[in-house]
């Protein structure tokens, strides 16, 4: 135990290091500090979107929900997410980035104010981005503190381990800014993927391989393996399965096994699909794409981004399925009433030797903090430049100035979210609330889409659809029991289906009964051939 502490030490201090040293390339401007003065490279772009999008959501959440739910999971998230983050990126990102580098912009917020020539917009939008960011940034938070306890075996607790990483992306962020992110992103991104890659190669050894490990799974929990089924049903199925096997081993003849519950209907399978288009919408996606040195740096991104979420989820969701029957040393690995959020944690610190387990666990905190870092930074950005210097600073401030207000912006909302992570600890699993959280994101996709690609797009419209993205969330959020329900479904469809297609509806049915913008703000993001 002490071998892998020191070990994931080693690690944070390495890390600190090369974040600390990215601030003497900082040139002490607030351009630098939030966009790395636009200089990032493709690979170092692929490396920063990658990280960034692969959180806890993506390793524990992928691991846990298959435990949880079967492998579907998979085919649910990780296999459209490939498909539709590159898009976005292709879409949106490129767009985005022109605009963003013809115009000065440095937030979503900035852009929106300018394209419906309003000022008060940036208030709307800057209550929801923040409040869906938080959650994201729990995720993160309860990944982190989850890894410390499970793999140290409560030696380390939940609130010291998710608070170390807490202050060791905070420090990094601090004095590196988006550069400084950028660099540990790109260098935590390699070590996940490789120790990932480890990871699942011991672990498949020591269950008898990848064929053994599975027929595990085939004899104990075949429901594991279908494509997959709703959460209420599999919980049932499997009490009364229970109840099977232990009538049954009482001596009870006159039974019949419970049947296993179908798929999900390809309506919900389906609607899935629109939950990786939050990517679209992230904050912190944005301030990456915003980095980028050219819309060439974009290339890369798109067309390994895809090949990537294959190579971290595809071994994630097959642990989290082995792990439903995994018997090591004649022991099952996972315990009864094991949280689902701790499953690859607990997978790595049984099944591997200390100096292993320390390695495999740096490469799980990498990931979580590799998304926390930018998340960290996109609310300083944006609290900064929507906020403080638009509503409330002088018009002449300095550029050291501007960077010390988001510097301490973003101290008080980590130790806030850490307190609210503290608390919550095991009542929500990383990947319901992930869901929730980025079906938000989805929902407001719709406004960047049209504000992209519709001139016709009205700024009483851009209202409507906000609202109308806010009020379905927080409606079908409430009537899910806050996230408590986790097979909640709104008309057999995903819930984000009905926010985007609200937010969608109100945005075209307003705008084609509200007055267009002007012409001068027409040419001005939709430049003519002559001008």
């Amino acid at each position: 135990m002490t071998t892998t502490i020191f070990i994931i030490c080693c690690y944070l201090v390495l890390l600190l290091a090369l974040g600390l040293a990215s601030n003497r390339f900082f040139k002490g401007t607030a351009a630098d500090y939030f966009v790395a003065s636009r200089g990032i490279g493709s690979f170092l772009l692929l490396m920063s979107l990658f990280g960034t999008t692969m959180t806890a959501f993506a390793l524990l959440g992928s691991t846990g929900a298959s435990y949880a739910d079967g492998i579907g999971v998979y085919g649910k998230l990780a296999s459209a997410s490939g498909i539709v983050h590159s898009l976005c990126f292709f879409i949106i990102g490129i767009k985005l980035w022109t605009l963003g580098a013809r115009h000065g912009y440095m937030t979503q917020i900035q852009f929106f104010r300018d394209r419906f020539e309003s000022d008060k917009l940036g208030l709307l939008l800057f209550p929801i981005i923040v409040g869906l960011v938080i959650p994201y940034l729990l995720i993160g938070i309860l990944g982190a503190g989850t890894t410390f306890a499970s793999v140290t075996e409560g030696k380390v607790p939940f609130w010291l381990g998710s608070g170390i990483i807490c202050v060791v992306v905070l420090t990094y962020v601090f004095f590196g800014g988006v550069r400084g992110t950028t660099w540990a992103n790109c260098f935590q991104t390699i070590v996940f993927i490789l120790l990932g890659v480890v990871t699942f190669a011991v672990i498949s050894s020591k269950l008898g391989g990848f064929s053994a490990a599975t027929q595990a799974v085939i004899d104990k929990n075949p429901t594991k393996l279908q494509r997959s089924v709703h959460p209420n049903d599999q919980a049932k199925y499997e009490t009364a399965r229970a109840d099977y096997e232990t009538k049954k081993a009482a001596g009870a003849t006159e039974m019949s096994a419970p049947k296993a519950p179908k798929d999900l209907s390809q309506l919900v399978f389906f609607t899935y699909m629109l939950i990786p288009l939050s990517v679209g919408m992230f904050p912190h996606i944005f301030q990456h794409w915003l980095t980028a040195k050219s819309a060439q740096s974009f290339k890369l991104p798109v067309i390994a981004h895809p090949l990537l979420i294959m190579i971290v989820w595809v071994p994630c969701v097959l642990i989290g399925v082995w792990a439903t029957s995994a018997v090591y040393n004649g022991v099952p690995v996972i315990g009864p009433g094991t949280h689902p959020n701790a499953v690859l944690a607990v997978m790595v610190d049984k099944m591997t030797n200390p100096v292993l387990g320390g390695f495999l666990t740096a490469g799980i905190l990498a990931a979580i903090m590799s998304s926390l870092d930018s998340q960290f930074l996109c609310l300083g950005s944006i609290f900064t430049n929507d906020i403080y210097l638009h509503y409330l600073g002088k018009k002449e401030i300095s550029e050291k100035k501007k960077v010390l207000v988001s510097r301490i912006f973003v101290v008080a909302v980590v130790l806030v979210t850490y307190l609210i992570a503290v608390y919550l600890q095991n009542s929500r699993g990383i990947f319901t609330l992930g869901i929730w959280c980025f079906s938000g994101f989805s929902a407001l996709v719709p406004l960047v889409i049209a504000a992209l690609y519709w001139k016709r797009t009205t700024k009483t419209a851009a209202y409507a659809s906000v609202l109308a993205a806010a009020v379905s969330w927080i409606w079908l959020f409430k009537n899910s029991g806050f996230g408590a329900d986790r097979g909640y479904l709104f008309l057999s469809m995903m819930p984000v289906a009905t926010m985007v297609a609200t937010s969608a509806v109100t945005l075209i049915v307003v705008s084609m009964i509200t007055r267009p913008l002007s012409k001068e703000t027409l040419e001005k993001f939709f430049p003519t051939k002559s001008s």
